[in-house]
């Protein structure tokens, strides 16, 4: 069940600042899974110190912009002024394989939700707004990708009117913009 218009609290992309990392990084130290924020790293399950790290470089790299060094943007997700997780945009270079061939004018979108944020409307709404923002840059294209097991990315994807199709063990998306 979708939330009503009443219940989605107001969504904003904020700059990920040196203060604004910090804070989200302690949001997702208590309130996300390490899975579901970063990659695979270190020997220690969970948060570990290798991940917190990449967690910072990350962010740090995604602050030069879409057309800095790291080719991406990351924004803060806030909800009603808390921050809830991040959502980016990256630079997806042109391809003419896989189940979603195209000639580069495509970004890549990514989002992860604190768990006391989660089914209440948000994701949609930040990717709206990241939406709103590929276009901007001059995409065409939104792709992402999940997991099989990942009803719930599926559902926000689909309802962004996005196109998925099961890549191995990755389910990809892709909405066209404008």
């Amino acid at each position: 069940m979708s939330p009503s218009a009443e219940q989605v609290p107001v969504v904003a992309l904020v700059d990920v600042t040196d203060q604004v990392l910090e804070r989200l990084l302690g949001g997702a130290l208590h309130d996300a899974d390490a899975d579901e924020v970063t990659p695979p790293l270190g020997t220690a399950a969970g948060w570990n110190t290798e991940r917190i790290s990449w967690f910072r470089a990350y962010h740090h790299a995604a602050a030069a912009g879409l057309d800095g060094p790291a080719r991406q943007k990351s924004w803060a997700v806030t909800a009603d002024g808390e921050l809830a997780g991040s959502i980016r945009l990256a630079r997806v270079p042109g391809t003419g394989t896989g189940p979603f061939a195209h000639d580069g004018g495509a970004l890549e979108t990514g989002l992860w939700l604190g768990r006391s944020f989660r089914g209440r409307g948000i994701g949609g709404e930040a990717l709206r707004l990241v939406k709103a923002e590929a276009a901007a840059a001059g995409a065409d294209l939104l792709e992402a990708e999940t997991t099989p097991g990942n009803a719930a990315a599926q559902a926000l994807l689909r309802a962004a009117g996005a196109a998925l199709a099961v890549d191995g063990q990755r389910v990809k998306a892709r909405v066209k913009l404008g």
